[in-house]
């Protein structure tokens, strides 16, 4: 046996010893423990990133089929498989219209069947960015890109959920489709390949929950859910929610840059479960030490509270919302300050979640953590804000950044 398969079946081993519960409902101490050890495995180095069409990204398919598999799902991919396999033109730069070459990618599809006639979907993409590609926020570093919280955790959390609603015994009034998309990175393909060729009656589905980096929850225990707009039920409901400590904020729209779009774009009401931007974000250093795992289990619960809520009040009405600038100028970016925003943020300004190295921000001494108050004549009250203020700067403009560090107030000046 290869180094390389010894390694592979020490993961496996351990999975299976952290995970045998002999069909109980876990203790939460067993459950910590099989969410690190979730995420430790599809965020190693072994997976090589989890690129869609890879052997990575087949041997993290393998491994998902097998959690669910444990836990008693049933298969629902297409012909009794666990999978659903969808072809596509692989480029690693999107916006060519020559070159690259065909690569096939797959869903992993399990179903826990109550009898029931609606089923929610409840999703969560496991691939990622393999040795960096496009879309690295380290583009001349071509190291593995191992997307601990972008997003092993949302997988993580998604089997927590799928354990939880198989041994419990309760929220019996739906049926459950667990999805594990893979080509999210790619533009959402895996699962606007699902919508396109679903393996269930698209018109028996309830409404579909989406995490998408869940593993970073903060101090202050803020959850961003975005797409509360896509059902009038949402709010009222998430409003009454109380698990751990956590407090929401929320969007309304239903687009967004993760899976649940394309379910929304189905006319489907459609959540994102988001635990904020990070400086590691589509980088080599998103590992799995970085996780919350108290925390992703909290929000994994907050998740179970949701749909243990609606169980009995029947299927969702859907509606349409409309875009998040609605109500504020259209706006058009010329420039950048090449900082990452804290979309969990609540008080007033732009939170940084990380300034990138060698942009504007950096260079004029911006860091993770200040907020920005002011830029230029420009009050800064929120993230919106930030951005109408962004727009009104040319390249090479000048400008006074008003922001909060700590108990201070500090003025930097910036060249755009």
């Amino acid at each position: 046996m290869s180094t390389f398969k010894r390694y592979q079946f020490f993961l496996l081993l351990l999975f299976v010893l952290a995970s045998y519960w002999s069909g109980a409902q876990p203790t939460a101490k067993a459950a910590l423990q099989d969410l690190r050890v979730d995420v430790v495995y599809l965020a190693s180095d072994l997976l090589e990133g989890r690129e869609t069409g890879t052997e990575g990204e087949k041997l993290a398919a393998e491994y998902i089929a097998t959690r669910m598999e444990r836990i008693g799902l049933q298969p629902r991919g297409s012909n009794g498989s666990w999978y659903q396999s969808f072809d596509f033109r692989y480029n690693p730069n999107p916006h060519a219209t020559t070159g690259g070459e065909d690569r096939t990618g797959k869903n992993v599809i399990g179903y826990l069947d109550n009898g029931a006639a609606t089923t929610v979907v409840i999703g969560a993409h496991y691939d990622h960015l393999g040795y960096g590609a496009f879309s690295s926020l380290s583009p001349n570093d071509k190291t593995i890109h191992n997307g601990a919280d972008d997003n092993a955790s949302g997988v993580a959390a998604l089997l927590y959920i799928a354990q939880y609603l198989k041994t419990s015994g309760k929220a019996k009034a739906n049926n459950y489709l667990f999805i594990a998309f893979s080509g999210e990175e790619l533009g959402l393909v895996g699962s606007k390949a699902f919508v396109n060729n679903p393996t269930i009656d698209l018109k028996t589905v309830n409404y579909m929950l989406n995490m998408d980096m869940v593993g970073r929850l903060n101090a202050e225990k803020v959850l961003s859910i975005n797409g509360v707009g896509t059902s009038p039920w949402w709010t009222d409901t998430l409003n009454k929610i109380k698990v751990a400590g956590i407090k929401i904020v929320t969007t309304e729209s239903g687009i967004g840059a993760s899976d649940h779009t394309s379910f929304y774009l189905a006319d489907l009401p459609a959540l994102h479960f988001f635990s904020g931007a990070h400086s590691e974000y589509h980088k080599p250093e998103d590992d799995a030490h970085l996780i919350n795992y108290q925390g992703l289990m909290e929000v994994s619960q907050y998740i179970v509270a949701l749909i243990e809520t609606l169980d009995s009040r029947g299927k969702l009405p859907f509606a349409k919302t409309a875009d998040t600038n609605e109500g504020r100028r259209a706006t058009s970016f010329k420039v950048s300050l090449g900082v990452l925003p804290d979309y969990v943020h609540t008080g007033e300004g732009m939170r940084i979640d990380g300034a990138l190295d060698g942009r504007a921000g950096a260079k004029a001494g911006l860091e993770k953590g200040d907020i920005i108050l002011q830029m230029g004549d420009h009050p800064v009250k929120d993230v919106y804000g930030y951005m109408e203020g962004l727009s009104k700067f040319n390249a090479g403009d000048k400008a006074i950044i008003k922001v909060k560090r700590g108990d201070k107030m500090v003025e930097l000046e910036v060249v755009f």
